[in-house]
């Protein structure tokens, strides 16, 4: 086991009715004026933003709003964030919704005390040193923003996405209640289940070799996932199997998952190739759903690595699949590793998720801008389980359509 640091601030108000409790909640941080961020229309749809709204003003909370956050954000409108949360003096930003929202308020909460471009952060210029309170109440289980020292944002004019990272943001307070959940689409859920079981696998295929307590979280928090996702796709409202799903979510991505496995105690676990080879795909393409791209790429990059540890992905057929070599030959491990790679990807086409690009309308004639891109972000080669070249990711993108 590799040594590291794991610290988990947020404070999480999980159950039916806990957002009746954010007023309160972010009255306790002592925040007396907020910025409300949020996505498209639903939220005022369904009455959430208003319990929101309505919550907020019984605490004596003042606050004011930034609608219009899209999947995959993109910069501009954490901008916009940026100045109404200068011009209205607001000492919390809140955000009500998924991944996308809650890094956008994390953006604009160390955006606006900054002296220099928010992008700045993203693209390497600068640190963050000061930032705004961070609070959310979570619609969309996936990202796991809830909890994370993440923040990913799209520059869609340099067709980037790029992430930083920072215990100062992560939120203070996290409102998570499992009935918000019932009316998600199929489609949102199984992205969502999607991008979690990756975030896992990000930290469990390290470099590191085994570590029993966390390879044991990581392997129980993927079997529990995939058994509640199925039982939602059959009953929507099923209340603990959405609360499975909503609190693995958490915990996919709130580095426990990773603790004993980074290469040193500043690192985060895992060399995150996945989620660097998706990040080029919904960049050129924002309207590509971020779990719906790792469906199809986690499978390729594991049917072009495992040949590097194939113990490892023995173990994760294994604690996982329940699958078992018969023997020790490479015939038989290949096997076994190609039978748990194909019950995942079968996993995800179960949930409504693609298996090929194909499936999310992409052209073999994008991947030379990809690469491109990738080359900008990630340098080469990148990776930690298996380093790649730019030719190797150039041969795992054309390998999924």
């Amino acid at each position: 086991m590799n040594d590291f640091v794991f610290q988990s601030p947020t404070r999480f108000v999980f159950g039916k009715s806990a957002i009746e409790r954010t007023g309160e909640e972010v009255a306790a941080l002592g925040s007396k004026r907020v910025l409300l961020v949020y996505g498209g229309g639903s939220a005022r749809r369904t009455g959430l933003l208003s319990r929101v709204e309505d919550s907020l003003a019984k605490a004596g909370v003042a606050y004011v709003e930034l609608g219009g956050v899209r999947p995959n954000p993109e910069v501009d409108l954490v901008r916009q964030g940026i100045e109404v949360a200068r011009a209205n003096s607001v000492g919390l930003v809140l955000g009500v919704g998924g991944g996308s929202v809650i890094d956008s308020a994390k953006a604009i909460a160390f955006g606006a005390p900054a002296p220099c471009d928010v992008w700045d952060f993203f693209s390497g210029k600068a640190k963050v040193t000061k930032c705004l309170p961070v609070a959310c109440v979570l619609t969309i289980p996936a990202a796991g923003s809830e909890a994370s020292s993440s923040c990913v944002i799209s520059n869609d004019e340099l067709c980037l996405k790029k992430g930083t990272n920072g215990d100062a943001f992560r939120p203070k307070v996290a409102i998570m209640d499992p009935t918000v959940t019932f009316t998600l689409p199929a489609y949102q859920t199984a992205a969502g289940v999607t991008d979690m079981i990756c975030h896992v696998c990000e930290r469990y295929f390290s470099a590191a070799g085994p570590v029993p307590v966390t390879d044991s979280i990581c392997c129980g928090i993927i079997r529990s996932v995939i058994e509640a996702a199925v039982r939602v796709s059959h009953t929507p409202d099923d209340y603990d199997a959405r609360a499975t799903i909503m609190w693995a979510g958490t915990l996919a991505h709130n580095d426990l998952c990773g603790c004993g496995r980074g290469a040193s105690i500043e690192k985060r676990a895992g060399g995150w190739e996945s989620h660097g080879l998706e990040h080029e795909v919904s960049a050129h393409r924002p309207e590509v759903t971020h779990g719906a791209g790792l469906a199809v790429i986690l499978p390729a990059w594991m049917r072009y690595v495992w040949r590097a540890n194939p113990d490892r992905f023995l173990a994760f057929a294994r604690d996982v699949f329940g699958i078992e070599p018969r023997d020790t030959t490479l015939e038989e491990t290949e096997r076994v590793v190609t039978s748990a790679i194909g019950s995942l990807q079968d996993f995800f086409a179960s949930i409504g998720m693609p298996r090929d690009f194909e499936g999310l309308g992409l052209s073999p004639d994008e991947v030379d801008g990809w690469v491109e891109t990738l080359r900008e972000n990630k340098g080469e080669p990148f990776g930690e389980f298996r380093p790649l070249t730019m030719e190797d990711a150039r041969a795992i993108y054309l390998s999924c359509f």
